[in-house]
């Protein structure tokens, strides 16, 4: 048994690993792609990319899109080995644990806040090159909310969770573990804090459920603010 739990482990470190390696090489090749292009603009008359917005979904995109791949090919597919169907208990729990990150996000902002008075978000980097109020904008404020969870999700309380737990590692350290991986990948340090914490609320609806169906309706319910902050705001 102990042999058989370590080469499921094995290929959920894989699936992983995969989605994170998309996730940086692809923000690799964007950034090469379009330094030279964007070397001139002037940061605070940037220039409407219209659709060209999307492609900075694509990275995020391969984050959950390497654990699928591994899991139809290594395991019994990402429903099976994950849980992405959710449930009314799944519902029930990730509405619940989205709203203890959304009041963690709101605490915690405040205070981060006030340290650091002027920070420059993603959501208005995205604003601000969609061009206003377009369709454009509408489909990003639309992945923030169903994409981005399902994505980040499948790799840190899929696949991650997964593979950590294959190993018998004490659930209270994979929470924690998952959660400050869920905070680097954000890479807006000013509130680190901030998103550790959501993490942790997040990942508990995990915990409680022991599927990431409900860690994926707790992220989208915490996303929810922020895209239509993005779209309205």
């Amino acid at each position: 048994m102990e042999e058989q739990d370590t080469g499921r482990a094995h290929w959920a470190f894989l699936a992983f690993f995969a989605g994170l390696a998309g996730y940086y090489l692809a923000t690799l090749a964007f950034t090469a792609a379009t330094a030279d292009r964007f070397a001139e603009v002037d940061v605070s008359d940037p220039p409407v990319l219209g659709p060209l917005l999307m492609l900075v979904f694509l990275p995020n995109v391969l984050l959950g899109l390497g654990p699928a791949v591994v899991s139809w090919r290594r395991g019994a597919g990402p429903n099976r080995d994950f849980g992405l169907w959710p449930t009314a208990r799944d519902l029930r729990v990730g509405v619940a644990a989205g709203g203890a990150a959304l009041l963690a996000a709101w605490l915690l902002g405040t205070i981060l806040l006030h340290l650091n008075p002027d920070p420059t978000t993603a959501a208005e980097r995205i604003e601000a090159l969609s061009g206003g109020r377009t369709i454009w904008l509408a489909a990003a404020a639309l992945f923030v909310f169903l994409g981005a969870p399902l994505t980040e999700e499948l790799l840190v309380r899929g696949a991650l969770w997964h593979a950590l737990e294959q190993y018998r590692i004490p659930r209270g350290v994979v929470l924690a573990l998952t959660a400050l991986v869920f905070a680097f990948l954000h890479d807006e340090s000013w509130r680190m804090i901030g998103l550790f914490a959501q993490g942790l609320a997040i990942g508990a609806a995990r915990m409680i459920t022991g599927r990431a169906a409900s860690s994926i309706v707790a992220h989208a319910t915490n996303n929810l603010l922020p895209a239509v902050y993005l779209y309205a705001g």
